[in-house]
């Protein structure tokens, strides 16, 4: 007792070194002791648990509101305004590492104008939504490089300067941090380029020139086959006839590459205040039925309303935590961890992008979707070398001696192609500058997972068993895929693998899907969905869930309600699918689910416009009122659903809904019975894990387990059987609205 009376006397006096002048004397209360106060607002110096402090402004509701700071017991801190317990208003937010953001605080994200200081002391003032810069800014790097113009979701977007510390200069402008659409480069050498730019590099109409009047005009493009420029000389005695069009990328844009700025892990939106810590863990309120004379017509929407038509009236939602649901607000961290180098996978990582940015930069451009049977065949596919130091086909490189595989190059082409995926975006996530990113754990199978990081892709080991079902099933998939728009099935971008030279003569097998929850929304709640029960419930203590856990079907506790053409639409896709895998006899597969869900304070009306620079969706939408049907979805013009220009609404992605709470009457029921509590959501869904086979292997498991559990329990049942159960549940879950 006496050394945490000392340690408190230490943290106190601490603390009040570091206040200014508008707090007073303090009083000193722990989290569990009651202030009793006349006035409603008061100042205190709170010492919790965790060994976070607050100290200033405090109220009655056991919140602080107005002035105070908080410091965290990693380093953080907040020094400003308060609202009803959350950073709102002017303040600074400071990290251990010295970087810093002093501006406007909006719900605990940094939004509105404002400055942060890096650790390595890049600069950034200007406008910010959500944590992300947006808006006008500049931004001055720790390399001298500096930018003043537009951004968007953090990124330059819009007309921008770009100055070099060497003195380069681009004036035009951007998309998504890359020079796209218009715009000159200056060199200080005197040569320029004025014309049209894509993803960085000049691409289409443009004119370079040297300062002595001479210059290239015409058409610009890495490929020889799309680049037609044309010499101008000039009456100077210097030449430059012999100068190579294609020096404007080899060289020139080398020397012009954006620098990228510190990227923060944490945001003062992630971190956790004392009030809200899992000493006073909020308790769930009973479910309770509606009675049908007293809240008839009533529905409550995502942040806890409950809503007659008219009023609302708040309810329900307790510092980010929806109550009713069990869902937690609080934004998870990112999943994985970057794979740079030391990583044990790093050379492997870097095979992988070296083979496939081959593969795909030699791709001719596509005509038609016609292919000829030969392209199926199981035995196409090209080997080849890369050795380190380089070949005539194949650039230098720091990893090992290694061989690439590319199975079936030609169908995968046309499967991107099918799938409206640009060559130079898709290398770009793969095998650009940022690093890929290793998930947490393997799967079941043993088989690793990688995202990109724009998180458009999934990477996956899989193995030889599962190379051959997809080989197989591949004439088949591309018809589907061909013939199904809204199709709810993977969608695969190329299959390769990675053979190491040497002793070991290792292969790995990688499959490129695409990421089904690649959305700016937050996914608070993902499921994956079998409809089978047995070991079908998480293994994860309460406490451990978050918005990056996968629960399985015996930890769903709602019904999905969709509008009824969109629920009309759904059951017919998922039916056409379930058909397609049961022919090419597929089993295991599952349906992946994630919820988004909204919290009533980061609602953003339509007349503020879109100041969080997020596409997000409208909340509380009546089940009745004007939306998209599956067959206009790519409208535009629905101003109901789509008033701040969010995403497209398409089968299974960014996809309003509601859901209804269920109760379990035992534990291993399988789906409960509905509550009649409603709340708004967004749903993204796909069919996933489409390569395993009814083979033997999972023969011999179906016999093994129905000795010991119930037959219809288990994952492992004939592809015609499971088609049945999975198709059964996913209609006994997934509802019409009415």
């Amino acid at each position: 007792m006496s050394m945490f009376k000392s340690w408190e006397v230490k943290v106190k006096k601490t603390a009040k070194k570091r206040t200014t002048n508008i707090f007073t004397t303090m009083s000193v209360a722990h989290v569990d002791e009651e202030v009793v106060v006349d006035s409603q607002s008061f100042h205190v110096e709170k010492i919790f648990s965790n060994g976070d402090i607050y100290i200033g402004q405090w109220v009655s509701e056991n919140c602080p509101h107005g002035d105070g700071k908080y410091l965290w017991s990693d380093g953080c801190m907040y020094f400003g305004e308060w609202f009803k317990g959350r950073a709102n208003g002017r303040g600074k937010f400071s990290w251990p590492s010295g970087a810093s953001y002093e501006g406007e605080f909006r719900n605990c994200y940094m939004d509105g104008e404002g400055t942060f200081i890096g650790a390595l002391n890049d600069t950034y003032k200007g406008s910010w939504a959500m944590n992300m810069k947006h808006g006008k800014g500049s931004m001055s790097y720790a390399n001298g490089d500096h930018y003043e113009g537009e951004w968007r979701k953090g990124l330059q977007d819009g007309n921008g300067t770009y100055q070099w510390n060497s003195g380069h200069q681009y004036i035009g402008q951007w998309r998504k941090g890359k020079m796209s659409g218009n715009g000159t480069m200056i060199w200080t050498n005197g040569k320029r380029y004025e014309g049209c730019w894509e993803g960085g590099f000049p691409k289409g109409n443009g004119t370079f020139r040297w300062d002595d009047g001479s210059f290239y005009v015409g058409v610009w493009g890495k490929d020889p086959k799309e680049q037609h420029a044309k010499f101008h000389p000039s009456s100077s005695p210097v030449s430059h006839d012999d100068w190579d069009p294609h020096e404007l990328f080899s060289f020139e844009t080398s020397e012009s590459v954006i620098y990228e700025a510190e990227d923060l892990s944490v945001f003062p939106s992630d971190k956790i205040f004392g009030w809200f810590s899992s000493d006073q863990k909020l308790q769930k309120q009973p479910i309770r039925r509606n009675s049908k004379n007293e809240n008839q017509g009533r529905r409550q929407s995502v942040d806890g309303r409950i809503s007659n038509g008219e009023a609302l009236v708040s309810q329900g939602v307790d510092n980010g935590h929806i109550l009713g649901l069990g869902i937690d607000l609080q934004p998870a961290d990112r999943q994985g961890t970057a794979i740079y180098k030391g990583h044990k996978n790093y050379e492997l990582m870097l095979n992988l992008q070296l083979g496939i940015r081959h593969s795909v930069g030699k791709a001719t451009p596509i005509k038609s979707l016609g292919l000829k049977p030969t392209a199926f065949d199981a035995k196409e596919k090209t080997w080849t070398k890369f050795p380190p130091e380089g070949s005539k086909h194949t650039p230098p490189h720091q990893s090992c001696d290694f061989k690439f595989k590319d199975y079936c190059p030609l169908v995968f082409r046309k499967l991107r192609n099918l799938f409206n995926v640009d060559p130079a975006d898709y290398m770009l996530s793969i095998c650009g500058s940022e690093a890929l990113r290793e998930l947490s754990s393997p799967g079941k199978s043993g088989s690793f997972f990688y995202m990109t990081n724009d998180d458009k892709y999934m990477i996956k080991t899989i193995k030889k068993s599962e190379v051959k079902v997809l080989k197989r099933m591949l004439p088949a998939y591309f018809e589907h895929m061909q013939s199904f728009d809204n199709t709810l099935i993977t969608k695969f971008f190329g299959l390769h693998c990675v053979k190491l030279n040497g002793s070991s003569q290792k292969k790995v097998r990688f499959v490129i899907m695409g990421n089904v929850f690649c959305t700016e929304v937050p996914i608070n709640r993902r499921f994956d969905l079998k409809g089978s029960s047995h070991g079908r419930i998480t293994d994860k203590p309460e406490t451990e869930i978050d918005a990056n856990t996968t629960l399985k079907d015996l930890d769903l506790n709602f019904i999905f309600r969709l509008q009824k053409d969109w629920f009309q639409e759904f059951s017919r896709q998922v039916d056409r699918d379930c058909q397609f895998l049961e022919q090419e006899r597929i089993m295991d597969y599952s349906l992946l689910v994630g919820i988004s869900v909204r919290e009533s304070n980061q609602d953003l009306s339509a007349d503020e416009g879109d100041l969080s620079g997020r596409d997000t969706p409208t909340g509380n939408t009546e089940p009745d009122s004007s939306e998209t049907s599956p067959r206009d979805s790519s409208a535009d013009t629905d101003a109901s659903l789509n008033p701040t220009g969010w995403d497209p609404v398409t089968l299974g992605i960014n996809m309003p809904a509601r859901v209804e709470l269920a109760v379990r009457s035992h534990e291993t029921q399988l789906v409960g019975e509905p509550t009649g509590e409603f709340y708004d959501v967004v749903l993204f869904f796909g069919i996933i894990d489409i390569l395993q086979d009814y083979d033997i292997s999972k023969k011999l498991e179906h016999a093994y387990k129905a000795f010991q559990y119930d037959p219809t329990s288990i994952s492992a049942v004939d592809p015609i059987q499971y088609s049945k159960r999975f198709r059964d549940f996913i209609y006994s879950v997934f509802k019409e609205d009415s």
